[in-house]
This record gives structure tokens, sequence and C-alpha cells, in this order.
């Protein structure tokens, strides 16, 4: 029976998971997303969070400045690069979400062996789902309405000086 055994070991011995854990990180910090298994979205999940939530931590001006946080990130990454950026850019833009930097998104079935798919990605780096950027909608005019305010707007000849000359389009219907 599987009780109190939380741990996913995606079929890997511990060393195998550790590192391939460490690898997916690493490209999840430098590229902001990656197409993965659903199971192994999950575990980077729990395994890439915790590291945002210390580098996070580390640009805190409440909290002393240290260089623990980093070493503790790369015991986990294995690779300064990734460290580098996520104690830089990614912290940055992190600094005032609580938690969930992450996100997973299904994609589906691979089609090779029907495997669940995902895309994991950090969620401030996302401008298709960033809350902070509205568009501006725009309201839907009739023809009528549009063309008599270009008519109110256009000036007339008297307001113009002598040096501009006003040219008007000749619509399709003049023409034929």
């Amino acid at each position: 029976m599987r009780h109190g055994k939380k741990i996913n070991h995606l079929g890997r011995t511990a060393s195998h998971r550790r590192s391939m854990l460490a690898n997916m990180a690493c490209s999840l910090i430098e590229h902001k997303r990656i197409n993965t298994t659903t199971a192994k979205a999950k575990a980077l999940k729990q395994f890439v969070e915790p590291l945002i939530t210390k580098a996070k931590a580390e640009n805190n001006s409440t909290i002393e400045k240290s260089t623990h946080n980093r070493r503790v990130a790369f015991s986990y990454l294995r690779s300064k690069e990734a460290v580098a950026h996520l104690f830089s850019e990614v912290s940055e833009k992190v600094a005032d979400r609580q938690g969930g930097y992450t996100r997973i998104i299904k994609l589906g079935n691979r089609l090779g062996d029907s495997a669940d798919m995902a895309l994991i990605e950090l969620v401030d780096f996302n401008e298709t789902y960033n809350a902070t950027e509205k568009k501006v909608k725009s309201t839907r005019r009739s023809r009528r309405s549009k063309s008599s305010e270009t008519k109110e707007a256009a000036p007339t000849a008297d307001e113009t000086s002598p040096e501009v000359d006003i040219i008007e389009e000749s619509t399709d219907e003049e023409t034929k």
C-alpha cells in the first residue's frame, strides 16, 4: 500500500530524478516555459517554487542579505548561470507575489505514447495572461456616425492657411 508516500518517483532512481529536476528547473528559469509530461511538471513545480521563494527573500530589504540562499539554490540547480538569472531577473518579477510562481497548462496527449503533456511556465513572464496590462475596448459605431464625425472634424477652406490644399478622396461610386 502507498500510505504516506507523497513523492512521485517518476520511474527513476533518486539521483536520476534529482538530476532531471535540476536540468528541467534550469531550463524553466532560462526559457520561462517548457513542455513536458504532466507528472514531471507537477514534480518540477514542487522542486522550483521553494527556490524562487529563497531568491525572493534574498532581494527583500527586511531580511539580511547573505550568500546562504544562493548556495542552497546552487546545491539544487548546479548551474551558476541559472542561479544568477534566478536571483536577478526572476526574483525581481515575483517580488510582490505571495506564492504560486508557476502555472501548469495541460496540452493533451503526446502522439507517440499518448502521455499527458503539459506546459509549465513562470506566471509573471507571460504577457498574454498578465493581469496588469488591460486592453482598451473600442466601441462599435455605425458607418454614418463615423463619416459624419470626420466631416465635422475636418477644417473648412476658410480655416486653413492658403499654403495647404485640401484634397478630397473619391469613392468607388464616383469613379464608375
